[in-house]
């Protein structure tokens, strides 16, 4: 039977040195990664399972809904292909396997929401591309060094970020084009982490080579793998360096929000171009927009700087790493990932056909209704005196419900252009007097970028730099097909529209309906809830805790009380402020938009707004 004892005693001695040698490995590797200042674990919310999960009804078939969460717009966002992502462990440190990255369970302590088992696709969560091959940094297939086989790419596409989730009563309602808790940053440093620990942590390798090669893999093979690994840890490596020199001017994302501009600009500018001089802080992130009818608004972005719809929707493939060609020779300039016939798709099932009108409303995908059968039923009584309230204090500028003639009739719809189309050219309100955070449009405005002459840019400013970029690409694409895209088709998978960009200091002001379902609220996510929204600033919650998924009907909005793994979000962080928009009786106070309004008064009116 031998020394159970002394067995016991050398397993643990074993596996003492064994986590020894991880540490070290790991501090080694912090040491080449410059992580010194980083986290080596990612301390994530523990969600309790719903017990029923409910899509909200707005206009589309399931068969839409699941073509829209997994539509291919040619994004590469980790770096990593397909086959890998299923293969990579989560990035924490332990003596047995830990689960793996890919478990839905787990990227759903992220924000991720799990696929439908339907959809063919149960590995991968809402939001997720399972494209075509993936190609290496100098366009030739990447290979699976065993079997010769090429890889698959893997990336983001737009319902990651715009498919929301709010919980009540263990039921799970969920959203389409409604804001997204997603913690994005923080779900890059786990991949970063886990490409990391499988490089470094011993046995990590090993087990991940199995899973991507195969049983019994050659020697060979399992070298040619460490170096494909190698050159993307040099990747991660780059970009990390380039987030540190700017950490001073950025500002924590945490759940809900992103700064989504800066990083597109990033990827293009930066990375894609390789000019780390161009790589910007994060300092203006914004809450995740809803995207509900935007197709029919003249402008969007919330500080109204894109026009064209497919500007907007290849500048975000571009943003979230499909690859462009800005370095190459003449000929493969703007050559690009970027699934452009996807991406018109994609728009013109948001959008929706014929063009909306008063007899039929808006088409595609619709704002949700508040669901009395699972939420508490709305007071009809205390409704109705918040519709006077709204007439007087938000119509003026978030104009007439979207279901009023008056709403349809309105002189802010744009006369029919050459292709019958009209738009809603919303109103911008001035950022001195709403008095909301300006980092957005500000640090837009004032953004400065550098590029080589042969990319013909005619512009340093940011935005209509990246708007020649993204259109130039779109073109490229145009002129590769067999034949040649005509004028009119390209029109037409424009949207219709001039490829418009501006950088204005001023907020767009849209419609409210589907509000209810969109918390948190301002543009960067600032304020919890309506009811505090409603209140003077003074009684706003300066400090407060994203990532609960735990909806309140009453005040309308998440809880926002601590919890293990939530985002602590500071208000008198630039970038994070929670003035401006307040309704007070005292006019010379910043950002002051109407009269105060009494407790009775502001649930009054949010009961109304559940109603839009």
């Amino acid at each position: 039977m031998g020394h159970p004892a002394g067995r016991t005693e050398e397993i643990m001695t074993r596996k003492v040195g064994l986590s020894i040698a991880a540490v070290v490995t790991i501090l080694l590797a912090a040491a080449a990664f410059q992580w010194a200042k980083r986290k080596f674990t990612i301390d994530l919310p523990q969600y309790p399972q719903a017990t029923n999960t409910v899509w909200l009804d707005q206009n589309w078939t399931a068969k839409q809904r699941d073509w829209f969460h997994h539509a291919d717009q040619g994004t590469q966002t980790f770096g990593i292909p397909y086959e890998w992502f299923v293969a990579l462990e989560q990035p924490r440190l332990s003596f047995t396997a830990p689960g793996l990255l890919s478990d839905p369970v787990y990227l759903d302590r992220y924000g991720f929401i799990a696929s439908d088992a339907a959809s063919g696709k149960p590995e991968l969560p809402v939001g997720f591309a399972h494209g075509g091959p993936l190609s290496d940094a100098n366009g030739a297939p990447s290979r699976n060094p065993q079997t010769n086989a090429s890889l698959t790419s893997l990336g983001l596409t737009c319902a990651a970020c715009h498919t929301g989730r709010l919980t009540y009563q263990n039921t799970s309602l969920l959203i389409d084009g409604g804001p997204s808790l997603l913690n994005l940053d923080e779900f890059q440093t786990g991949v970063a982490l886990s490409l990391l620990y499988t490089r470094y942590v011993p046995f990590r390798f090993d087990r991940f080579a199995g899973r991507v090669l195969g049983p019994g893999a050659s020697g060979e093979a399992k070298s040619a793998l460490s170096r494909q690994l190698d050159q993307v840890v040099a990747q991660v490596k780059m970009i990390a360096g380039l987030e540190d020199k700017v950490k001073q001017q950025s500002v924590k994302e945490g759940y809900t929000r992103l700064d989504a501009l800066n990083r597109i600009g990033n990827t293009v500018f930066a990375v894609d171009l390789n000019a780390p001089a161009n790589f910007a802080g994060y300092s203006a992130p914004v809450h995740y927009p809803r995207i509900w009818n935007a197709s029919w608004f003249q402008w969007v972005q919330y500080n109204g700087s894109i026009q064209q719809p497919m500007t907007r929707n290849a500048g975000e493939a571009l943003g979230v790493l499909a690859h462009v060609n800005l370095t190459g020779s003449k000929d493969e300039l703007y050559s690009s990932t970027v699934q452009v016939s996807a991406i018109y798709q994609i728009e013109q099932l948001l959008a929706g056909s014929p063009q909306p009108d008063a007899q039929s409303g808006f088409h595609g995908l619709v704002s949700p209704k508040w669901p009395s059968q699972i939420l508490p039923p709305i007071d009809a009584a205390l409704a109705e005196k918040g519709a006077g309230l709204y007439k007087e204090l938000c119509q003026r500028c978030h104009m007439p419900p979207v279901t009023d003639a008056a709403f349809w009739n309105s002189a802010r719809w744009s006369a029919p252009n050459a292709a019958g189309e009209r738009y809603l050219d919303l109103l911008q309100i001035d950022i001195s007097h709403v008095g909301t955070d300006p980092a957005q449009a500000q640090d837009m405005a004032n953004r400065r970028v550098a590029t080589p002459p042969g990319l013909a840019i005619t512009s340093n400013e940011f935005g209509p730099a990246l708007g020649q970029v993204v259109e130039n690409t779109v073109n490229h694409w145009y002129d590769s097909q067999l034949p040649p895209l005509s004028a009119a088709m390209r029109q037409q998978m424009n949207g219709n529209r001039p490829n418009g960009l501006r950088a204005l200091l001023s907020y767009k002001v849209r419609p409210l309906n589907g509000i209810w379902a969109t918390p948190p609220y301002l543009h960067n996510g600032s304020v919890p809830n309506l009811y505090a929204l409603l209140s003077p600033v003074e009684e706003r919650p300066a400090k407060f805790y994203l990532g609960s998924r735990e909806y309140d009907p009453v005040n309308v909005g998440y809880r926002v009380d601590k919890f293990p793994g939530a985002f602590p979000f500071d208000t008198t962080i630039r970038g994070n402020s929670n003035a401006g928009h307040q309704f007070a009786d005292d006019p010379r106070k910043p950002g002051v938009i109407g009269r105060g309004l009494t407790p009775e008064e502001r649930k009054a009116l949010i009961e109304y707004l559940k109603t839009l």
